[in-house]
């Protein structure tokens, strides 16, 4: 599916939608079992769970397994943090700023800060796969040489 359809930006926004829903559900339990009423929290949790299904849902679509490859996870998850990086939170920071929330301005620095730091794991994770992959390729192309030169002295 390419980015720019309307059906991959619906799916994304109903996946931040269940996503968001999923969090907020697991923190109004967390609240509700604090105020002590043990059912609404359950009742919350359990609505939740279900909302993290559809979450996922929402992701198989957007990730299909099949086109996924450990190289495609790790590049997606450094280019999301990026964005968070580099434009996202910059761009909230500057909103809050002009509105005067500087609790909000403090929280989104220390997000993009945090951010930067997942990405430089994953380009680095990513970094090491490709080298184990060619470290991978060395040793097959080396077993597939010594095949081939088994089949040879067994056909002489």
């Amino acid at each position: 599916m390419t980015n720019e359809t309307k059906t991959r930006k619906n799916l994304e926004a109903a996946f931040a939608g269940e996503a968001m829903a999923f969090r907020r559900y697991l923190y109004f339990g967390e609240i509700a079992r604090e105020l002590g009423n043990e059912e609404v929290a359950q009742l919350f949790e359990k609505t939740a769970k279900d909302e993290f299904g559809h979450a996922v849902a929402h992701l198989q679509l957007l990730y299909p397994k099949r086109e996924m490859t450990v190289e495609k996870l790790l590049e997606t998850a450094a280019n999301g943090e990026l964005y968070e990086t580099n434009e996202m939170y910059p761009q909230f920071e500057k909103e809050a700023l002009a509105e005067g929330n500087l609790d909000a301005v403090e929280e989104f620095q220390e997000q993009a800060r945090e951010s930067y730091e997942h990405a430089q794991l994953f380009k680095e994770a990513a970094k090491r796969f490709k080298t184990f992959k060619k470290v991978e390729l060395h040793h097959a192309n080396g077993y597939l040489a010594a095949l081939e030169k088994v089949r040879k002295q067994k056909t002489n």
